[in-house]
Protein backbone atom coordinates (compact mmCIF):
# COMPACT_ATOMS: atom_id res chain seq x y z
CA UNK A 1 0.00 0.00 0.00
CA UNK A 2 1.05 3.46 -1.08
CA UNK A 3 2.02 5.84 2.02
CA UNK A 4 2.62 9.10 -0.24
CA UNK A 5 0.79 11.06 -2.35
CA UNK A 6 2.63 10.62 -5.29
CA UNK A 7 3.92 14.28 -5.84
CA UNK A 8 5.55 14.05 -2.55
CA UNK A 9 7.55 10.64 -3.16
CA UNK A 10 8.38 11.97 -6.49
CA UNK A 11 9.51 15.15 -5.26
CA UNK A 12 12.07 13.10 -2.64
CA UNK A 13 13.21 11.05 -5.66
CA UNK A 14 14.45 14.31 -7.77
CA UNK A 15 15.87 15.82 -4.58
CA UNK A 16 17.77 12.63 -3.76
CA UNK A 17 19.20 12.76 -6.82
CA UNK A 18 21.32 16.00 -6.23
CA UNK A 19 25.14 14.97 -4.83
CA UNK A 20 25.00 14.84 -1.09
CA UNK A 21 21.31 14.61 -0.47
CA UNK A 22 19.81 11.38 0.84
CA UNK A 23 16.86 9.82 0.90
CA UNK A 24 16.40 11.24 4.43
CA UNK A 25 17.15 14.45 3.72
CA UNK A 26 15.19 14.69 0.83
CA UNK A 27 12.38 13.95 2.98
CA UNK A 28 13.06 16.65 4.86
CA UNK A 29 13.43 18.93 2.27
CA UNK A 30 9.94 17.88 0.69
CA UNK A 31 8.62 18.33 4.25
CA UNK A 32 9.82 21.41 4.79
CA UNK A 33 8.09 22.67 1.90
CA UNK A 34 5.35 21.38 1.94
CA UNK A 35 4.64 23.06 5.41
CA UNK A 36 6.14 26.41 4.21
CA UNK A 37 4.20 29.23 2.23
CA UNK A 38 3.41 28.62 -1.36
CA UNK A 39 5.44 31.69 -2.63
CA UNK A 40 8.70 30.61 -0.59
CA UNK A 41 8.19 27.13 -2.91
CA UNK A 42 7.28 29.08 -6.31
CA UNK A 43 10.26 31.38 -5.59
CA UNK A 44 12.71 28.09 -5.04
CA UNK A 45 11.22 26.88 -8.43
CA UNK A 46 11.37 29.87 -10.16
CA UNK A 47 15.24 30.23 -8.86
CA UNK A 48 15.87 26.61 -10.62
CA UNK A 49 14.42 27.31 -13.74
CA UNK A 50 15.73 30.34 -14.25
CA UNK A 51 19.16 28.91 -13.74
CA UNK A 52 18.57 26.32 -16.54
CA UNK A 53 16.97 29.08 -18.52
CA UNK A 54 19.52 31.81 -18.38
CA UNK A 55 22.42 31.13 -17.50
CA UNK A 56 25.23 29.61 -20.38
CA UNK A 57 28.70 29.03 -20.67
CA UNK A 58 31.19 31.84 -21.50
CA UNK A 59 32.37 31.17 -25.13
CA UNK A 60 35.46 32.40 -24.33
CA UNK A 61 36.54 31.12 -20.56
CA UNK A 62 33.42 28.46 -20.24
CA UNK A 63 32.78 29.88 -17.20
CA UNK A 64 28.83 29.90 -16.22
CA UNK A 65 27.24 33.61 -17.28
CA UNK A 66 24.14 35.27 -18.38
CA UNK A 67 25.61 37.11 -21.19
CA UNK A 68 28.38 36.01 -23.64
CA UNK A 69 31.36 36.64 -23.17
CA UNK A 70 31.38 36.88 -19.51
CA UNK A 71 32.12 40.13 -17.19
CA UNK A 72 35.16 38.62 -16.69
CA UNK A 73 36.52 38.51 -19.86
CA UNK A 74 35.04 41.72 -21.24
CA UNK A 75 36.72 43.88 -18.00
CA UNK A 76 39.29 45.90 -19.72
CA UNK A 77 40.99 46.58 -16.37
CA UNK A 78 41.77 42.45 -16.13
CA UNK A 79 45.60 41.37 -17.19
CA UNK A 80 44.90 40.05 -20.73
CA UNK A 81 48.09 37.79 -20.41
CA UNK A 82 47.52 35.62 -17.61
CA UNK A 83 45.31 32.67 -18.24
CA UNK A 84 44.44 30.55 -14.20
CA UNK A 85 42.87 27.76 -15.67
CA UNK A 86 40.56 25.85 -12.97
CA UNK A 87 38.51 22.57 -13.20
CA UNK A 88 34.93 24.22 -12.21
CA UNK A 89 33.50 27.64 -11.99
CA UNK A 90 33.03 27.52 -8.18
CA UNK A 91 37.03 27.70 -8.29
CA UNK A 92 36.44 31.16 -9.87
CA UNK A 93 34.04 31.92 -7.46
CA UNK A 94 36.68 31.27 -4.66
CA UNK A 95 39.75 32.80 -6.43
CA UNK A 96 37.96 36.05 -7.09
CA UNK A 97 36.92 36.18 -3.05
CA UNK A 98 40.71 36.07 -2.12
CA UNK A 99 41.07 39.26 -4.72
CA UNK A 100 44.74 38.11 -4.90
CA UNK A 101 44.13 37.42 -9.04
CA UNK A 102 43.27 40.52 -11.61
CA UNK A 103 43.70 38.35 -14.39
CA UNK A 104 41.34 36.04 -17.05
CA UNK A 105 39.94 32.44 -16.68
CA UNK A 106 39.45 28.98 -18.54
CA UNK A 107 37.36 26.61 -16.67
CA UNK A 108 37.75 23.11 -17.56
CA UNK A 109 34.55 21.71 -16.66
CA UNK A 110 36.50 18.49 -14.79
CA UNK A 111 39.52 17.17 -14.46
CA UNK A 112 41.37 13.60 -16.27
CA UNK A 113 39.76 10.75 -14.23
CA UNK A 114 40.02 7.43 -15.71
CA UNK A 115 38.24 5.62 -12.72
CA UNK A 116 35.21 8.04 -14.07
CA UNK A 117 35.79 7.61 -17.66
CA UNK A 118 36.94 11.33 -17.85
CA UNK A 119 39.68 11.84 -20.36
CA UNK A 120 41.11 15.19 -21.84
CA UNK A 121 38.97 15.39 -25.11
CA UNK A 122 36.18 15.80 -22.44
CA UNK A 123 37.23 18.56 -20.81
CA UNK A 124 37.98 22.37 -22.20
CA UNK A 125 41.53 21.45 -22.97
CA UNK A 126 41.46 21.86 -26.46
CA UNK A 127 40.00 25.47 -26.27
CA UNK A 128 42.10 26.42 -24.30
CA UNK A 129 44.84 25.23 -26.46
CA UNK A 130 43.77 27.52 -29.06
CA UNK A 131 43.30 30.51 -27.01
CA UNK A 132 47.01 30.41 -26.52
CA UNK A 133 47.23 30.58 -30.27
CA UNK A 134 44.86 33.26 -30.60
CA UNK A 135 45.71 35.62 -27.78
CA UNK A 136 48.40 37.32 -26.04
CA UNK A 137 49.15 34.94 -23.24
CA UNK A 138 52.48 35.37 -21.38
CA UNK A 139 51.38 32.51 -18.73
CA UNK A 140 49.04 29.62 -17.87
CA UNK A 141 48.16 29.43 -13.81
CA UNK A 142 47.17 25.95 -13.48
CA UNK A 143 44.97 26.22 -10.48
CA UNK A 144 43.40 22.38 -10.62
CA UNK A 145 42.58 20.55 -7.30
CA UNK A 146 46.13 19.69 -4.83
CA UNK A 147 44.58 15.84 -5.35
CA UNK A 148 45.13 12.55 -7.96
CA UNK A 149 42.99 14.01 -10.92
CA UNK A 150 44.00 18.02 -10.42
CA UNK A 151 47.59 16.92 -10.27
CA UNK A 152 47.06 14.73 -13.71
CA UNK A 153 45.13 17.46 -15.63
CA UNK A 154 48.15 20.11 -14.74
CA UNK A 155 50.86 17.91 -15.83
CA UNK A 156 48.89 16.86 -19.12
CA UNK A 157 47.71 20.41 -19.74
CA UNK A 158 51.72 21.78 -18.92
CA UNK A 159 53.26 18.96 -21.59
CA UNK A 160 50.90 20.30 -23.93
CA UNK A 161 51.81 24.26 -23.12
CA UNK A 162 55.73 24.09 -22.59
CA UNK A 163 56.50 23.76 -25.88
CA UNK A 164 54.36 26.87 -27.16
CA UNK A 165 56.83 29.13 -25.28
CA UNK A 166 53.86 30.34 -22.51
CA UNK A 167 55.06 30.36 -19.05
CA UNK A 168 52.97 27.90 -17.20
CA UNK A 169 52.98 28.30 -13.02
CA UNK A 170 50.98 25.87 -10.60
CA UNK A 171 49.67 27.36 -7.51
CA UNK A 172 52.31 26.80 -4.37
CA UNK A 173 50.98 24.30 -2.00
CA UNK A 174 49.37 26.21 0.05
CA UNK A 175 46.10 24.32 -0.32
CA UNK A 176 45.96 20.90 1.42
CA UNK A 177 46.47 18.03 -0.64
CA UNK A 178 43.08 16.48 -1.31
CA UNK A 179 41.41 19.71 -0.55
CA UNK A 180 39.10 21.30 -3.34
CA UNK A 181 39.36 25.19 -3.95
CA UNK A 182 36.05 26.05 -3.73
CA UNK A 183 36.76 25.06 0.53
CA UNK A 184 39.90 27.40 1.33
CA UNK A 185 40.45 30.38 2.55
CA UNK A 186 40.98 33.44 1.20
CA UNK A 187 44.12 33.69 3.05
CA UNK A 188 45.05 30.35 1.59
CA UNK A 189 44.58 31.08 -1.56
CA UNK A 190 46.05 34.18 -1.51
CA UNK A 191 49.54 32.42 -0.21
CA UNK A 192 49.17 29.58 -3.09
CA UNK A 193 49.29 32.33 -5.43
CA UNK A 194 51.84 34.61 -4.28
CA UNK A 195 54.09 31.09 -4.25
CA UNK A 196 53.37 29.70 -7.89
CA UNK A 197 56.14 27.86 -9.44
CA UNK A 198 56.97 27.56 -13.11
CA UNK A 199 56.40 23.70 -14.13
Amino acid sequence: MKTLAEPVSRLIEELSRLPGIGPKTASRLTFYLLRSPKDQSEALAKAIMDVKQKIIFCSHCYNITESDPCLICTASQRDQTKVCVVEEPLDVLAIERAQQYNGLYHVLHGAISPVEGIGPEDLKIRELLIRIQREPIEEIILATNPNLEGEATAMYIAKLIVPAGVRVTRLARGLPMGGDLEYADEITLARAFEGRRDM
